[in-house]
């Protein structure tokens, strides 16, 4: 019989190989399985905070385009308008002066006198003035407006109902809505108490006429 030792016990065989610290890797890969979603969602705030901040980048340069763009409209329109005010004021000062001339060739035509080459010549100007956007106005029987009439006459009249051009003793001239001349003319005004009278004439109309005795 064999004896046996007092106190000792017998282990369950271990397969050589085997890692004695098998139990405890396995608690530790459980820790990494918690700890790998936090680090996942500490990347998607990381991620989302630079999104964040590249769409407000994005936002302040478009502002800044958009910005620079109307700005930039804005300088196109104003170039644009002084350019076109600096060829008026050329044009309108390079007519002024030929005003003169105009009004020559505009008495020579009343007279009778333009003719032959002379008269060719005044139309070629007549009509290189009208190109440049020369504007010939004021006709007799218009009424006055002071600001485009320019009166040097004036008398009373009995068959006017409001002061009205008669004459036009020097034509007026603009360049579209610019009046670089006004129309000098003689004008006539009713006759005092005329108006009054028409007045009165209007009401005996409207009441039936005049009471007879």
């Amino acid at each position: 019989m064999s004896e046996e030792t007092p106190g000792f016990e017998e282990k369950p065989d271990v397969p050589s190989g085997a890692p004695e610290d098998a139990e405890p890797k396995a608690a530790d890969s459980s820790k990494e399985g918690k700890a790998a979603p936090a680090g996942d969602a500490a990347k998607e705030i990381a991620l989302t905070a630079q999104l964040d901040q590249a769409q407000t980048a994005l936002s302040e340069r478009t502002a800044d385009l958009q910005r620079l763009q109307a700005e930039y409209q804005n300088y196109r329109r104003r170039v644009e308008r002084d350019r076109v005010t600096v060829k008026e004021i050329a044009v309108a000062g390079l007519l002024t002066e030929l005003l003169p001339v105009l009004d020559d060739i505009g008495r020579a035509r009343e007279h009778g006198e333009l003719t032959g080459g002379f008269k060719s010549v005044a139309e070629s100007l007549e009509t290189v003035a009208a190109k440049m956007g020369l504007q010939q106005f004021g006709k007799e029987g218009e009424p006055f407006d002071p600001t485009v009439h320019e009166a040097l006459m004036h008398s009373y009249a009995p068959d006017v109902t409001e002061t009205t051009c008669v004459a036009i003793l020097q034509p007026g001239y603009r360049i579209g809505e610019r009046t670089i001349r006004p129309a000098r003319v003689a004008v006539a005004e009713p006759q005092p108490g005329a108006a009054k009278e028409g007045k009165e004439g209007k009401a005996d109309e409207e009441s039936g006429g005049p009471d007879k005795g």
